[in-house]
């Protein structure tokens, strides 16, 4: 309980520190004279992490600092500070992060990817512990092969079975493991965009696949808003691109959440074990999954949103004023 007081408190202080800023300054306004980095109002309380790959932080070029409530720093893997590329997502925005892989032909750790690990759990993201429901949200674009060589297989005509895009780890992952993921992944014998979540540490996850094909969905060379939602309570999930829903289907029958007895439901009561951006294992230990894209504006929310605040805050930033 106390947790979940601290955290409540710390959204509320986000939220009147954001509309103290946007009183005092005037629109537009930012402390080097461009646009501030845009988010929906009705987003804020809700924002634990959030990323525009604007912010390095001090002295450490090669680390992004959190612009959500719970100050959550990531690594830039690998490539650190040119990752970050000249090609803003949308009229706010200035740079993205590039992540992909960088030698297709041998096994090595050398892939370009971001995060944040944990082996006892990142307390800094106990916005995510026993929580009802999530959100995760970005702005994703292809630029190279997709989906990678499988570097962790002797036949060189492997590909990885996913796409890794940007989620939350389980509170008991090796880097592998989430609690609530956007990504690529085969669903029934064909690679889909997803969004893959596990209520319980340890057990069953389910996953929501959009039912349009992938390559309409993410064309190459275009920025595109992707959205998944998870409720954890009823079982619940959905996707939207560029603030519209998506039709899709759920891959598993039955009740793989366990959502069979009393509620209220929610995740296992642990601090997840980070994030991971653009492939699995953010502490650096194994490739998986890369992806060859840029991502911008990449928020972590502590509530399943619904489909207006998504739609609102795809419109805040591509609608000319």
């Amino acid at each position: 309980m106390f947790k979940r007081r601290r955290y409540a408190g710390a959204a509320l202080a986000a939220l009147l520190t954001a509309f103290t800023a946007l009183a005092a300054a005037p629109a537009g306004a930012r402390d080097d004279g461009g646009p501030p980095p845009a988010v929906h109002p009705g987003l804020r309380p809700h924002l634990a992490a959030h990323y525009d790959f604007e912010h390095p932080v001090a002295d450490s070029p090669s680390r992004e600092q959190d612009q959500g409530f719970s100050g959550t720093d990531i690594d830039l893997v690998n490539g650190g500070a040119q990752m970050r590329t000249a090609d803003g997502a949308h009229r706010g925005s200035r740079t993205s992060v590039q992540v992909k892989q960088v030698n297709p032909d041998a096994a090595g750790n050398d892939d370009w990817k971001a995060g944040v690990y944990g082996p006892s759990g990142v307390p800094s993201l106990n916005a995510f512990n026993s929580v009802k429901g999530t959100t995760v949200m970005g702005w994703f674009k292809m630029t190279g092969q997709n989906p990678s060589p499988n570097t962790n297989t002797a036949n060189p005509s492997d590909l990885f079975n996913a796409i890794g895009l940007a989620g939350v780890l389980s509170g008991d992952s090796d880097g592998h493991a989430v609690r609530a993921l956007l990504e690529l992944i085969n669903v029934n014998g064909e690679l889909r965009l997803v969004a893959l979540g596990r209520r319980i540490d340890g057990a069953s996850s389910q996953t929501f696949a959009a039912s349009q094909d992938w390559r309409t969905l993410l064309p190459p060379d275009e920025w595109v808003f992707l959205a998944a939602t998870f409720d954890f309570n009823t079982g619940a999930m959905a996707l939207y691109r560029n603030g519209e829903p998506l039709d899709g289907f759920y891959a598993l029958s039955g009740d793989p959440w366990d959502l069979a007895g009393p509620g209220p439901h929610r995740t296992s009561d642990t601090d997840p074990r980070g994030i991971k951006i653009g492939g699995s294992f953010p502490q650096d230990t194994r490739e998986q999954n890369p992806c060859n894209c840029r991502m911008d504006d990449l928020m972590f929310l502590d509530h399943a949103v619904d489909g207006d605040l998504i739609r609102g805050q795809y419109r805040l930033v591509t609608t000319k004023e």
